[in-house]
């Protein structure tokens, strides 16, 4: 038992079970053998090269090149190579393999072995090159990428991710003219604040668009639809994009005006849009009438639906105005909008709607009230209705006192406004009739009657307010109860 000990602790034994562990695992001799062998095996055959790039010559991102690291970075053998880098993946606790620059990655297909290498060029951007033996390319090649294809299609329908685009690239010369987010906005075509009816017409308006491709093939026409939406600031029309966007599952591409050069600048980024995204434009009629850049009226009548537009399908334009007042009918003609949608302020059927969704409400005493005030003319938009809610949400009886106090605080707004300011006009610096200085001079005195007639309201309301609206909390909810 000794000698057994002493032999077992003896240097060379331990060096020799220590060489022998290196020489099977994979940093040792045995890996470095294999990758000798592969080598001297390469050695006897011819291979072909292609070259997928990230860009075309014009910038256009290559959606090959998409594809094709999606398609790798599924693959086992991108954790074999030397060097991979780590990303966390749609979900906190995923993880993404992504393979490094100048590794290789080896792929089977039909019993044949293929190479991909990400390489780099001096300029920045990225290329795919696929080494193939010269024998096997005619039996392989395209059912390989067709292969592609179907994995990758498979992959996307799995972890299906809307993103959100700007036209914000410091470096377009490397990574285009987009750069991307995870589009999280949690609005859908339900939560938007418009008619029931109007939702269900828009609905069916994109599921039949889905459904067209053959349709619009055989009338010759571009597999695109547009859409108009108008209304006031806070009507909800940014909330429906992205509801139309969760509903389509389309990527947005949220155009940035300011950001555009020219006309020429316009149509690339009409270029590097891919199929299957929502187009977005904001705001459309103040940059028509304000001109605040270098783009052209009839760059924007080419991009709606010039032949730039025609360089992909399945697309969706979404444009956004406050009014159309100004706007120059050619924009607005068919063909360039199709489907026209108001988003107007809020009246009490679309409060009802808020009450509900943010305050749990679906009557109170109040709602007469408010409804009144509706008739009467006053009205805020859906987003200011909503925001005091939300700041009033623990007390549903202050919430609609508090829109309450809003909408009339509105309306005497409007009141003051409709005042003639010509009346000023032709009194100040000017000679007139007594006859013109009295009604001046009466109006103003109405105003100042009516503010303080409707100061000593809030005052009073807001006294009465404050006595009283935890009983009438309190009693809302024995009744509810």
């Amino acid at each position: 038992m000794v000698l057994l000990s002493l032999v077992l602790t003896s240097p060379v034994v331990i060096f020799g079970v220590y060489f022998l562990l290196r020489l099977v695992s994979k940093t040792s001799l045995l890996f470095i053998a294999k990758k000798w062998w592969r080598l001297l095996e390469d050695s006897c055959h011819v291979y072909q090269f292609y070259k997928i790039p990230k860009f075309n010559d014009h910038m256009q991102e290559n959606q090959l090149y998409t594809k094709v690291v999606t398609y790798l970075n599924s693959l086992s053998s991108v954790e074999d190579s030397n060097y991979a880098n780590l990303f966390t993946g749609n979900k906190s606790n995923d993880i993404t393999i992504v393979l490094d620059s100048d590794q290789v990655v080896t792929d089977t297909f039909l019993s044949a072995r293929v190479y991909w290498t990400n390489e780099k060029s001096k300029t920045g951007s990225t290329t795919l090159v696929l080494k193939i033996r010269r024998r096997d390319k005619r039996r392989i090649l395209r059912p390989y990428i067709q292969h592609i294809h179907t994995v990758f299609d498979e992959i996307e329908q799995r972890r299906k991710e809307v993103k959100l685009y700007i036209n914000a690239e410091t470096q377009p010369e490397k990574n285009g003219r987009w750069i991307s987010v995870p589009f999280t906005h949690p609005s859908t075509i339900e939560t938007t604040v418009i008619d029931a009816d109007l939702k269900n017409k828009v609905k069916s308006d994109l599921e039949s668009f889905l459904k067209s491709k053959q349709y619009y093939q055989r009338l010759g026409r571009v597999w695109k639809r547009s859409y108009l939406l108008c209304g006031p600031s806070g009507t909800g029309k940014s909330s429906f994009i992205a509801g139309m966007a969760k509903f389509l599952n389309y990527d947005i591409y949220d155009i940035d005006m300011r950001n555009v050069t020219d006309d020429s600048d316009l149509k690339m980024l009409l270029l590097q849009t891919t199929n299957k995204s929502m187009i977005v434009i904001e705001d459309l009629d103040r940059f028509l009438v304000e001109k605040s850049t270098a783009v052209t009226l009839s760059g924007i009548l080419n991009f709606m639906d010039g032949f730039f537009s025609s360089c992909g399908e399945e697309r969706v334009m979404v444009f956004t105005m406050n009014g159309k007042d100004q706007v120059d009918p050619a924009v607005l003609r068919p063909g360039r909008i199709d489907v026209h949608i108001q988003f107007p302020l809020c009246d009490f059927s679309a409060f009802k709607n808020l009450a509900n969704s943010h305050l749990g409400l679906k009557e109170h005493k109040l709602f007469p009230q408010v409804e009144e005030i509706f008739q009467s003319g006053a009205s805020l938009s859906p987003a200011e209705i909503g925001e005091i809610m939300i700041s009033n949400r623990s007390s549903p009886t202050r919430a609609l006192k508090s829109v309450i106090t809003a909408m009339q605080s509105n309306m005497a707004a409007r009141v003051v406004n409709k005042i003639p300011r010509s009346a000023s006009a032709r009194v100040v610096g000017i000679e007139d009739s007594g006859e013109s200085a009295g009604l001046y001079s009466e109006s103003v005195h109405t105003v100042r009657e009516f503010r303080k007639l409707y100061g000593l309201f809030r005052s009073k309301s807001s006294r009465k307010e404050a006595m009283d609206i935890d009983l009438q909390d309190k009693e809302y909810q024995r009744q509810s109860s």
